[in-house]
């Protein structure tokens, strides 16, 4: 299947879905210096397709670093997991924050494959989170019930 050149309405839905942050890393889009992605969560070289459901927002570096990637190595375990994927999986369920909101955690196999493909504690992306925390801008003190 080709890319497919989203509408301004797509792209919005997209965008309010997803909280105006990135579904892997939870990187609010409104600081960050690169441009967001709609990345296809099962990539279009696979059989994917451009429907909204199959669609992400992601950082630049956490669509970078998936890439065509669907599962990647568990470091715990070192077996095989699949990817998180924004539209099935419960991101509570496979991560949490360390408690000073700077690092996330694997809590399962998916999790840790996950942060460990996508790199989600880079050092940058670390010192991003300090800041956003002392400025009460981190996503998880904004947090939408």
């Amino acid at each position: 299947m080709s890319r497919y050149v989203f509408t301004e309405e797509q792209k919005l839905a997209v965008l309010r879905r997803a909280n105006y942050q990135c579904e892997y890393c939870k990187f609010p889009k409104d600081f960050s210096h690169d441009h967001f992605h709609f990345e296809h969560i099962f990539p279009l070289v696979k059989g994917g397709t451009n429907d909204l459901e199959n669609v992400a927002l992601s950082c630049y570096t956490c669509n970078l670093k998936k890439w065509i990637f669907t599962e990647s190595k568990d470091p715990e375990s070192g077996e095989t997991a699949n990817l998180y994927n924004p539209r099935n999986n419960d991101w509570e369920k496979h991560f949490k924050w360390n408690d000073d909101l700077t690092v996330i955690i694997g809590l399962t196999s998916t999790g840790r494959a996950t942060i460990q493909q996508l790199d989600m504690n880079r050092p940058g992306l670390i010192n991003a989170r300090k800041a956003l925390v002392s400025h009460g801008a981190h996503p998880a003190q904004n947090k939408i019930t």
